[in-house]
This record gives structure tokens, C-alpha cells and sequence, in this order.
């Protein structure tokens, strides 16, 4: 198993260790939910627990692991950023919502699924993989 492999299984078991993929999904919904149909305060009170729920995961079971390899964890900086991951000269945040076509829109949550596929595309480029966040890993 190469370490790329490795990391992701770990990412994976973090976060299925503190709920399963259906409980994040549905804590997705939730989210979406409000963001959708509720009043502008309940938008930001959505965004913050929904991001906090996936933030304390790689600030508390995540960062020790990512560190051991040379990934530094820190606060992300956008909106839906769940953290910033750090190595050498290259960074990037794993993304909660799917890229905005319209400002206007509610934006769109990604899954369980679609979030994890998020970190490998994360992970892969800091192994130096791919030459950015947003490309398919290669194939190892």
C-alpha cells in the first residue's frame, strides 16, 4: 500500500469513525435544508455546524496523522472549506460544496462520497500526483 493509499484510508476511517456516510449525508441535507428554505440567519448557523462537524475531524483525528507525513492541518480559508493542508510549496482545502455556476443559487453540498473523492483529489496533489487539487488522482 503506498502512502497516498494509506492517508486516504485514514481520512476515511476518521470520519466514518465519528458518524457513518449516511449520517453525514443526512447532516448534509440538514444543511441543505436551511439553506434553501431558511431565513439568512439560519444560512450561516447551517454553513457553520454542517462545516464544523467536518472541520473537527481533521483538526482532532486527522492533523497527528497528515503531520506524521509532513502535512501541516490549519483553518481553512474559504467559506466551505473544511481545513487547509500544507506540504512543501503546495496547499489545498477539500471543499464542502461543489464548484458555484451561480453565485445566486444556494450552492450545492457535495455527499459523503463526493467529499472524501475531495480529499484524495487533495491528498493526491500534495503527494505531487497531479499537478492540481482539482484533477483526477493518477492511478498508483
Amino acid at each position: 500500500m503506498t502512502l497516498l493509499e494509506e492517508l486516504q484510508e485514514k481520512t476515511l476511517a476518521a470520519h466514518l469513525l465519528v458518524r457513518s456516510a449516511k449520517e453525514w449525508d443526512n447532516l448534509a441535507a440538514k444543511a441543505h435544508e436551511a439553506l434553501t428554505h431558511g431565513e439568512e440567519i439560519h444560512h450561516d448557523a447551517a454553513r457553520k455546524f454542517h462545516l464544523l462537524a467536518w472541520a473537527s475531524v481533521a483538526r482532532n483525528l486527522l492533523a497527528d496523522p497528515f503531520e506524521g507525513v509532513g502535512i501541516t492541518t490549519s483553518p481553512a480559508t474559504t467559506d466551505w472549506g473544511i481545513a487547509t493542508l500544507t506540504t512543501g510549496k503546495r496547499s489545498c482545502q477539500p471543499q464542502l460544496i461543489h464548484p458555484v455556476t451561480d453565485p445566486a443559487a444556494a450552492p450545492r453540498l457535495r455527499d459523503f462520497d463526493d467529499v472524501m473523492a475531495e480529499y484524495t483529489a487533495c491528498l493526491s496533489y500534495l503527494s505531487g500526483a497531479t499537478t492540481s487539487p482539482a484533477e483526477k488522482p493518477a492511478r498508483q
